[in-house]
């Protein structure tokens, strides 16, 4: 599976982007829970938001979604099976989310209380400009 990130670029504090992931391969499952991670030198690495395959609840995802507290009412996840897709629509931008966007597959069978990267994309660079 190879997942292919697009969307990132420099933007100044408070405007919005939307990042976009693709996942392409035979070996894609849909019923795979998708992801995005950022990578910065402040944080290393933070789980930003996930969203399970079909919209379930469970312990980790209320509602079929998870947010990092830091983007949670900013961002939001949504994906399509059908196209293999993962967004992750952006809003109120600031400095501290400059990082490296990379999308991510936890593929079945996963666990309820987390969210694990076995699949992780190249990424696409967001910078926030003050």
């Amino acid at each position: 599976v190879e997942l292919a990130e697009s969307g990132g670029g420099t933007v100044r504090s408070g405007t919005s982007l939307t990042l976009t992931c693709t996942a392409y391969g035979r070996a894609f499952d849909k019923s795979s829970n998708m992801g995005w991670f950022r990578f910065s030198p402040q944080k290393e690495r933070e789980l930003v938001a996930s969203i399970t395959w079909n919209g379930a609840s469970t312990s980790w995802h209320s509602g079929g979604e998870f947010y990092d507290g830091s983007v949670k009412g900013r961002f939001t996840i949504s994906r399509s099976n059908d196209k293999r897709t993962v967004l992750l629509q952006m809003r109120d931008l600031k400095p501290e989310d400059t990082a490296l966007y990379r999308c991510a597959l936890d593929v079945p069978p996963y666990g309820s209380n987390s969210f694990e990267a076995d699949f992780l994309g190249r990424g696409t660079q967001l910078t926030v400009l003050s």
